[in-house]
């Protein structure tokens, strides 16, 4: 059998996101991840860990930025180089994400756009993944556990799931770094965010060396 600290590790790299100041509980211990919390919000049916800021360099914190492309207003831009997720407001200003990449050999780049959004979404490995470690479980309920995190916006591309999402996370120490099997990974309270203002149909424009196109 795969044990818990394996079927974690796999999970978090599998492609397929008021205030309570008290001690978060039910969290994951592994690494010691619970120190990283700082307290909750409301939210169902499980509350969002929220990171203690003082863990995150200043610029992860999500903020309005000046931003002059080209882009529609709503549209998603996934930058892979510099680590960041924006969400195109119009006004010459984007909203900026950090966010976790693809490690190498397994970041993408390229147009979709989000085809569905599930809240505290559930897991199940891809086919790829079950031939890769047959003893892998094929399935893990939402929960604080589950790496897809809080939030789920699954990037679709002529009508197919690319099986490529922007996800929550139950790793934010790894915010910043490529890791990840190419899904985009963001805290819980930032993908919450996200998920609230992009809309299903939502542009994505996921780029690469400063393109998005081949």
């Amino acid at each position: 059998m795969v044990s818990r600290r394996a079927f974690l590790i796999v999970l978090a790299g599998a492609p397929l996101a008021a205030c309570n100041n008290t001690h978060v509980t039910g969290l994951p211990s592994e690494n010691g991840s619970a120190s990283w919390y700082t307290g909750t919000m409301p939210d169902e049916p499980f509350p969002i860990p929220l990171v203690d800021r003082r863990y995150l360099p200043a610029e992860y914190l999500a903020q309005t930025v000046s931003y002059l492309g080209r882009e529609r207003p709503g549209t998603v831009i996934v930058d892979i180089d510099q680590r960041f997720l924006y969400l195109v407001q119009g006004d010459d200003t984007a909203i900026r994400y950090a966010i976790g990449v693809g490690r190498q050999g397994f970041s993408w780049k390229g147009a979709a756009y989000v085809g569905r959004k599930s809240v505290w979404p559930n897991w199940s490995p891809t086919s790829n993944m079950v031939k890769l470690i047959p003893d892998l479980p094929r399935y893990a309920s939402a929960g604080i556990d589950n790496p897809l995190g809080a939030r789920a916006l699954y990037l679709y591309q002529g009508g197919r799931d690319t099986l490529f999402r922007i996800h929550g996370t139950n790793e934010p120490w790894k915010i910043g770094q490529a890791a990840s099997s190419g899904c985009i990974r963001m805290l819980n309270e930032d993908v919450f965010d996200l998920y609230e203002r992009v809309p299903v149909g939502a542009t994505v424009l996921v780029r690469r060396s400063g393109r998005y196109r081949a």
